[in-house]
């Protein structure tokens, strides 16, 4: 009997935490949901908004990020910025509803599946949504789950590829580069 209980309340470990990764990644959605529609690298305020979602880690991307766009527009005036659009999903346009899917946890790392949809139908009424699967990545703080990447799902060609920590690792090198 004492076998069974202990399995029982192992078992139940993943379950809880799989529980508080879904929690984590909807209070994310939430949070982003306040940004919509999302365009480029969130300036100061929406970083501050986004701080207690996010790992540190991310939240330092996000930073370096946001100097690279000063470093890049002190140089190249008039230029459009080095991230536009929604860099949170793979729709350049973001999201309008999400829906947290299967969470799974491996130690202090996890990730979950999201599903995402944009519908601009009531602008445009012949569009259909589009829909995709993104994955958020998160890590165990100490203050408990954390969005710490964003893996992009989509497949049409316009899509945002690989991973935001992609994406922000390549406007800090691009804004390096020498002026053409």
């Amino acid at each position: 009997a004492a076998a069974a209980i202990l399995l029982g309340l192992l078992s139940a470990v993943p379950a809880a935490a799989d529980d508080a990764m879904t929690a984590a990644a909807a209070q994310f959605y939430a949070v982003y949901g306040t940004f919509h529609p999302s365009d480029g690298i969130p300036d100061a305020a929406g970083r501050v908004r986004l701080a207690p979602v996010l790992s540190a880690q991310l939240n330092r991307r996000l930073a370096d990020a946001a100097r690279a766009e000063d470093r890049f527009n002190a140089r190249n005036r008039g230029s459009p910025p080095l991230l536009e659009g929604d860099i949170f999903t793979s729709n350049f346009e973001g999201a309008t509803t999400y829906k947290v899917g299967a969470c799974a946890a491996n130690g202090k790392t996890g990730q979950c599946k999201v599903e995402l949809v944009y519908d601009d139908s009531k602008t445009n009424p012949k569009d259909k949504p589009a829909r995709w699967t993104d994955t958020a990545f998160l890590v165990l703080t100490g203050q408990g789950w954390k969005i710490d990447d964003i893996g992009y799902g989509a497949s049409w060609d316009f899509a945002n590829k690989g991973k935001l920590s992609g994406q922000l690792k390549w406007a800090d090198a691009e804004s390096r580069r020498p002026v053409e």
